[in-house]
């Protein structure tokens, strides 16, 4: 299959296939086959689709919130009718396992419904008045033009958790897909263009992040920039858009711990954490990275871990029975290669995996479980984008918190147990923005996602995810009595 650049870059309602700056090479990890061109975009297309935005936005803002809805619920319903079409194509770009895709497909999609229902439950208020003869109200705005930046290891649900409240807000919206995966965002765009939404209110570029990225921050006209991705780049984000002192939205990097106590189900919680550990092959920003055991239940614990990983099948996402794709390019394989490296090195031992796994040519690496690990390893202060999870043992509950918090990230963090009072206790003082009590799968369209320290700021999802997306704009009437 070989995507052309036919359908490249969306700007003002028209695609674009060419641009000077050439194409840029989409390939399947799984093969490292090429599949795809798109169109390396540059400051010119990018500053056209914030024009485009820009003179879209007021007459968009000025619908009704129903009439903005209308758009959301049928690019659902198209989404979900393409589910099998867009989950293989995801699949072919990205390299999770199929059935994880179909998954991913259905999540992105429940954004776009919850969002056609969420736009017509922004709020304003009447504030009461402490003084005579003065009336005061607070107004919902849209905040104007958005420019949403998204990541390459959920390629289609990053997209309509960040799009979807916005245009549901009334903003318009530039978006930056990853290099890596534009083509699952262009699909998107193309479900939004055929159910007519209007010229302008959603465009898309591709190509160099750093170029493309400089100009959204750089320009006045963009209100608000919503991005998921790593701490460092955030904070690139951060400094550049402060001269224009934008409103930000950060998704940022995790070091997710799972805690198992002493009186947890152990089965329950080796099946979840390797559901967790290995889900498109741990390139997840909420993924366990850091499993903690209470000392009397280790050796059952590993145990069970192991016997499940073992179970697990490797190979192109495209093929019958593979439970666990590739990585997806070079960089992020050398990277798992030097942190099981490094731990071995100062006294782990690999107790499964940990090696490079030679499969269809892509980027493989065995699910992996390192045991024996200690705080000056760098796989427990560094964001593993990998199938490889530590194993560390405590003895007590303070001892546990304290490994757990131990980390400038906060994102999301686990916990198995049985004990309602120390399941309530443990999560309050988590550091965490996101925590699952016997459950590691949090993510869904109805409830807030984001993390605290430097994991990032403000939420997606939720009613709070379209709050992200409007200003309150306040207004105090004096009248006189009549």
């Amino acid at each position: 299959m070989l995507v052309g650049t036919k359908h490249g870059m969306y700007i003002n309602g028209e695609w674009i296939s060419e641009t000077a700056g050439g194409v840029i090479d989409v390939y399947n990890p799984a093969t490292l086959e090429k599949i795809a061109e798109v169109p390396n975009g540059s400051v010119k297309e990018t500053e056209r689709a914030i024009q485009a935005a820009k003179v879209a936005f007021e007459p968009w803002a000025n619908l009704t919130a129903r009439e903005r809805s209308s758009y959301l619920y049928k690019a659902y319903h198209k989404m979900m009718e393409r589910k099998e079409e867009l989950a293989r194509l995801l699949t072919l770009e990205q390299g999770k396992p199929l059935r994880e895709a179909r998954g991913e497909i259905e999540f992105a999609a429940s954004f776009l419904l919850w969002y056609a229902e969420e736009a017509n439950r922004v709020y304003g208020e009447m504030i009461p008045s402490s003084k005579k003869g003065k009336r005061l109200w607070v107004v919902p705005k849209p905040i104007g033009v958005v420019a949403a930046i998204t990541p390459w290891n959920f390629p289609s649900a990053m997209v309509t958790r960040k799009v979807a409240p916005a245009i549901a807000a009334g903003c318009t919206v530039v978006l930056k897909p990853a290099e890596q995966t534009p083509l699952s965002a262009i699909e998107i765009v193309k479900i939004f263009e055929e159910v007519g939404l209007p010229k302008g209110v959603l465009n898309l570029v591709t190509g160099d992040p750093i170029e493309i990225g400089k100009v959204l921050m750089e320009s006045s006209d963009v209100r608000s920039i919503t991005f998921t991705g790593s701490t460092e780049v955030g904070k690139l984000l951060m400094k550049g858009s402060a001269q224009n002192v934008k409103k930000l939205s950060l998704e940022l990097g995790g070091h997710a711990p799972l805690l198992v106590l002493e009186d947890a189900d152990l089965d329950l919680a080796a099946e979840l954490a390797v559901a967790s550990k290995y889900r498109n092959c741990g390139q997840t920003c909420i993924c366990t990275n850091r499993i903690f055991v209470q000392e009397s239940v280790k050796e059952e614990f590993t145990r069970k871990l192991q016997e499940k990983v073992k179970q697990l099948q490797m190979g192109n996402g495209l093929d019958d029975g593979v439970t666990i794709g590739p990585l997806i390019d070079k960089g992020g394989l050398e990277k798992v290669k030097r942190q099981v490296e490094d731990a071995i090195s100062k006294g782990a031992n690999v107790i499964a995996g940990g090696k490079e796994w030679k499969g269809p040519g892509g980027y493989y690496y065995e699910p992996t479980i390192l045991n024996n690990v200690s705080n000056h390893m760098d796989i427990m202060y560094e964001e593993t984008f990998g199938p490889v999870v530590p194993i560390v043992s405590y003895t007590t509950i303070e001892e546990a918190i304290q490994a757990a918090n131990d980390t400038d990230y906060g994102l999301a963090a686990f916990l198995f147990t049985n004990d309602l009072s120390k399941a309530i206790t443990i999560m309050e003082r988590l550091e965490y923005g996101i925590i699952g009590i016997n459950d590691v799968f949090p993510g869904t369209a109805e409830a807030p996602f984001g993390g605290v320290k430097q994991s990032g700021l403000g939420r997606e999802g939720g009613r709070e995810g379209i709050q992200e997306f409007i200003e309150m704009k306040y207004v105090s009437i004096a009248i006189k009595d009549v």
